[in-house]
């Protein structure tokens, strides 16, 4: 208690920075008002409200439509005028919710007219690409900036990140795992489709910032209870020939944190990271070209869980997975924009990215006072992902600046090819397991949006097809003493259909913002079973159910804005969460599917507040989920077995309820930080489930409540004109896992950055966990058993890398 108390405190000085508005686009049309004709070379000038300065202007073209860019928020004068015309003036607001603005038609009078001008008020709206948008929905964030996780992974350079934690290789939002991830604010095979995956073998060097948006609106896919993460890939649109290259260097597990159990091959140390890529562009008049490579060469202890488990009737097992892993992985990018005309424009791309995956691993096992082996499983496994991805996409821009129609096709194939051999060594004979899995993914997804700018805001609309199938084949090879459950092969293909419509309407004058939305979906999951399968059979579902989006937001005075969120999203079982084959990662502690999986529906609210000044900026956020359907694996065991299942389950009704805040000040022009603290309550209502496989179990659980929370804090030094330095410490608070606990966690990463070469060149060198305290320990309770898992896994690596930009 005494940490959490520390955790609070510290959050209740916590603030947040926002960085400055980069600008806002208005446009419209000024005709005649007598013959309604548009009127060509009207003097259009934007000037400050109160000193009258002149901050921008054009003039109308031969349609008399006019188009004014880079306009800060503020209050502002347009005046219109022409010879032979009464003057025109209107007061300009400009928001912060819309990147474009149509200002309704203005109609000037002949001067032979006496009639008084009008002056009405216009409502201007701006987005911001910065840390965090005036509407509190998104925070953006730069890898450039990420100093002490560069030259790794998009999963690593995450965990710096405010309101972001990684646990089993999975991102949270604030301490949620069922997050959406995106490339280029789509779904891909990189990522998961509806889910995460991935995203510790994504270069970072590859990507130029990341989006996380807590609060989703309708335009988004509904899946993801948690929130989106936004991955945007690097892209220049500079004119002629320009690029980047770079290469890092790292190596890590520089010691034995915990000796392996006796009689098993060492752990990896010592090991290497590698990382070149190159980024290439080229334009001219109305033609962009660009081609983008990262590969991503690791050797990595993957995994060191120590494990005891304890059973009702005094048996107890102690055992040692140990993972030895290399890998492997290619991206490659390439495409063309072609401006086909000042309102049209196509972009054809295409990825293709390479995962090859090398685990060497052993696992013994021994008694409870370790005098006698039981038993020594060895593996290799040799795995390899492929995924092709076909991107078309048409953009047609209406005269009215923003006025937008975007159509887009995607086609994504994505190969799992896996096999995995066991050497089974027992005291008194040896036998050989091996099997294959292939899965081929194919997705086709088509939509349509439509964006047009209002006098007080926007509306958005659009369409969406997706069409997933899924086939994947099984074919377990047993031997001697074999572990493998060899009845449970075969074949199962997924196959998914969702249609959706969408309709967002965004409002916004000098005190009151809006934004109303709503998502329609149909969903048609098929997932067919071997018939021969001796547990589980063809199963499928299907809905159609409204997603709701709602935003209130009022502006207090220039400094505070107060916001309240409403949303409602669905988090749909993957096709791993449901494929039937069980997955022998660990040889006795069991991974399965569930095809009577059924999706989990969350309602989320949240008040946010916002507080700026001059060096400083404070977001705080008071958030409440429930949800039905609450998707969790569930472990059990048989009677007259020590092996353990764990198997995906619907547990009914949780809670996630928590206050968020972040501080971001600038101390001096040397020095700035900022603190991301989170405190929350999970709860997991009682609960009572049947476990199919291999036979049927029943566990139920009674109502489980955990208090827990999380620390980060981001130290940045602007050492010099062209070196920066970071330093980041990161504190996890114990938390509640299904079935059990997870103990906290802490970890402190450090990194310096310097240019060179008149500023093209970049060196960096940084630490991550630089103490090695990073360790996850869990605690699991069964029916008849429990069991406690300690992971001394890989974490501290050093890395040093050069870039040059041309």
């Amino acid at each position: 208690m005494d940490k959490l108390r520390l955790l609070f405190f510290l959050m209740t000085l916590s603030v947040l920075s926002f960085a400055q508005v980069t600008g806002v686009t208005i446009s419209g049309i000024v005709k005649d008002k007598m013959i309604k004709t548009g009127l060509p070379y009207v003097n259009i000038v934007v000037k400050t409200e109160k000193e009258a300065a002149f901050v921008s202007g054009t003039i109308t073209d031969e349609e008399g439509r006019f188009s004014v860019a880079n306009i800060k928020p503020g209050n502002y004068k347009l005046e219109i005028s022409i010879a032979g015309y009464h003057s025109y003036n209107q007061a300009l607001f400009i928001g912060s919710l819309s990147e474009f603005l149509e200002i309704p038609t203005i109609e000037l009078e002949p001067a032979l007219s006496r009639d008084e001008t009008k002056i009405e008020e216009v409502v201007v709206t701006s987005s911001k690409k910065n840390e965090l948008s005036n509407a509190l929905d998104k925070k953006t964030y730069s890898l450039a900036d990420n100093i002490s996780q560069s030259g790794g992974s998009v999963l690593q350079s995450m965990q710096n990140l405010p309101g972001v934690t990684v646990q089993d290789g999975k991102v949270q939002l604030r301490g949620n795992d069922k997050v959406t991830v995106l490339i280029d604010g789509k779904q891909t095979a990189l990522t998961g489709f509806g889910s995460q995956s991935g995203l510790d073998n994504i270069p970072a060097s590859a990507i130029d910032r990341i989006e996380i948006i807590n609060n989703p609106s309708s335009k988004y896919d509904a899946n993801g209870n948690a929130g989106i993460i936004n991955i945007i890939m690097k892209k220049n649109k500079q004119n002629g020939w320009n690029g980047k290259i770079g290469f890092t260097y790292g190596t890590g597990s520089y010691w034995v944190r915990k000796e392996n159990l006796p009689t098993i091959r060492p752990q990896y140390t010592i090991t290497p990271k590698i990382n070149p890529s190159v980024s290439l562009n080229y334009r001219k008049n109305k033609v962009n070209v660009f081609f983008q490579a990262d590969d991503l060469y690791t050797q990595t202890l993957n995994k060191n869980e120590f494990v005891t488990r304890t059973y009702d009737d005094g048996t107890i097992i102690n055992s040692q997975l140990k993972r030895n892993r290399n890998t492997n992985y290619l991206t490659t990018k390439a495409g063309i924009d072609w401006n086909i005309d000042a309102q049209n424009t196509l972009t054809v791309s295409g990825l293709y990215g390479s995962e090859k995956i090398i685990d060497r691993g052993d696992q013994p096992f021994f008694n409870g006072d370790f005098s006698q082996r039981l038993r020594l499983w060895q593996f290799l496994e040799d795995e390899l992902k492929t995924t092709v991805m076909g991107t078309a996409s048409y953009q047609h821009k209406f005269k009215e600046a923003g006025h937008l129609l975007n159509v887009g096709f995607n086609y994504t194939f994505h190969r799992e090819d896996e096999k995995y051999f066991y050497d089974n060594y027992l005291p008194n004979s040896t036998g050989t397991d091996a099997f294959k899995l292939l899965s081929d993914e194919q997705v086709y997804d088509f939509n349509v949006d439509y964006v047009k700018p209002l006098k007080y805001g926007r509306i958005e609309t659009g369409i969406k097809l997706r069409n997933r199938s899924i086939p994947t084949n099984m074919n377990f090879i047993p031997g001697t003493n074999s572990v493998l459950d060899a009845n449970a092969g075969g074949w199962a293909t997924y196959k998914e259909l969702i249609p959706a419509v969408y309709g967002n309407y965004i409002f916004e004058n000098e005190k009151w913002e809006a934004e109303l939305g709503v998502r329609l979906e149909y969903v048609r999951v098929q997932y067919d079973v071997n018939p021969n399968h001796p547990t589980y059979k063809s199963d499928s579902y299907n809905y159609t159910q409204p997603f709701p989006n709602l935003r209130l937001a009022y502006k207090l005075n220039d400094h505070n804005k107060l916001s309240i969120f409403y949303n409602r999203r669905v988090d749909r079982p993957n096709e791993v969460d449901i494929r039937i084959f069980p997955k022998y990662d660990d040889a006795e502690i069991i991974k399965v599917g569930n095809p009577q999986l059924r999706p989990q529906f969350t309602n989320s609210i949240e008040l946010g507040h916002k507080y700026n000044w001059d060096n400083g900026y404070l977001y705080s956020a008071l958030y409440h989920r429930f949800s039905n359907g609450t998707i969790t694996r569930i472990s059990s065991i048989v009677p007259e077995s020590t092996l353990i299942y764990a198997v995906f389950q619907n547990a009914g009704k949780s809670y996630n309820s928590g206050l968020e805040m972040i501080w971001n000040q600038k101390v001096s022009k040397i020095y700035s930080f900022n603190i991301n603290g989170n405190i929350y309550r999970n709860q997991i209502n009682a609960f009572s489930v049947e476990n199919l496989y291999p036979q049927p179990t029943v566990f139920s659980a009674g109502r489980e409540t955990a208090i827990s929370g999380n620390i980060k804090l981001n130290n940045i030094f602007k050492l010099a004109k062209d070196l920066n330095a970071q330093v980041t410490a990161v504190y996890l608070a114990p938390d509640i896992i299904p079935q059990g606990r997870i103990g906290s966690r802490f970890s402190m990463d450090v990194g310096i950055k310097k240019s060179i070469q008149s500023g093209k060149g970049e060196l960096f060198l940084n630490a991550t966990d630089l103490l090695n305290t990073m360790v996850i320990r869990k605690r699991i309770q069964g029916n008849g058993f429990s069991y406690t898992n300690d992971d001394y896994y890989e974490t501290q690596v050093v890395r040093l890398g050069y870039s040059y930009k041309f």
